[in-house]
């Protein structure tokens, strides 16, 4: 099984409609590892960790959104280091504050 981890930036109604709620909780019911942060542009991004079809399940999820949102787009990429190195100690999955 392969490891993969993504990055991905979602734009359109995604703040104020249970997005990161939704997202950390298929991320946990999946075993995914990573966070999910709204951004002051009205975006919200995410870091995925695990087996590689669970992240492209989560990245998927994120495409359709929750049920009160409006993907507009999604952008995804291989996550960086120092993306990786915002998952707190101990977390399985977490939400971060805005940036």
């Amino acid at each position: 099984m392969s490891r993969m981890c993504r990055h991905v930036v979602v734009r359109g109604r995604v703040q104020g409609v249970y997005f990161r709620a939704f997202v950390e909780e298929e991320a946990l019911k999946r075993g995914v590892q990573g966070w999910v942060r709204n951004r002051r542009d009205g975006s919200v991004e995410a870091l995925f960790v695990g087996a590689a079809e669970k992240v492209q399940a989560m990245i998927e999820l994120c495409r359709r959104g929750s049920p009160p949102s409006r993907v507009d787009a999604l952008e995804e990429r291989d996550a960086l280091a120092e993306e990786i190195d915002l998952c707190r100690p101990g977390d399985v999955f977490s939400v971060l504050p805005t940036v």
